[in-house]
């Protein structure tokens, strides 16, 4: 049955199961909702729309995650609108503590906590494979803007490590 022809009202809280099972392209383990980029879903007599904040101005994954978020939303609704918005900033708080779990699984080090404004003198970033702290900024470009490349001094591992906004 399409959403067309179901006359059944979608609730909010089935919006976000279902954005719950769109992953991050770049991250397949972890979902936008874990990440916390999804802002605000609001559900309308015929559509959906939901507000996505990008993790970095400039983003490459956003049109996919656009995308991917309408794909998944379609069954639900006649009509769905994601939109990108900068009304508040994306920060690393917003990643959910299963969103943490999933990073460390993949090999990601999660971003540090904020440390109530305080700025550490070395970067930290604890190894997603053996859990050291004895790890050295290699690089402070990633992959991606929003990522930086650590080397564990313990297990001998390279990792990336989200950096912290």
């Amino acid at each position: 049955m399409t959403a067309t022809e179901s006359t059944r009202a979608v609730s909010e809280w089935e919006v976000w199961e279902a954005l719950a099972e769109v992953a991050d392209p770049e991250i397949p383990t972890v979902s936008v909702v874990d990440l916390g980029i999804v802002r605000q879903v609001e559900v309308m007599p015929r559509g959906i729309r939901v507000e996505i904040l990008p993790t970095f101005v400039g983003c490459p994954a956003l049109d996919a995650i656009r995308d991917a978020v309408a794909e998944r939303l379609a069954p639900l609704a006649a009509e769905i609108q994601v939109d990108v918005t900068f009304a508040e900033p994306w920060t690393t708080e917003r990643i959910s503590p299963e969103g943490r779990r999933r990073l460390r699984e993949s090999g990601f080090a999660p971003p540090m906590p904020a440390t109530a404004g305080l700025v550490p003198l070395l970067p930290v970033a604890r190894c997603p494979f053996c859990d050291s702290r004895r790890t050295v900024l290699e690089n402070p470009f990633g992959s991606t803007l929003c990522r930086a490349i650590y080397y564990c001094t313990d297990c001998r591992q390279p990792f990336e490590q989200f950096k912290a906004v």
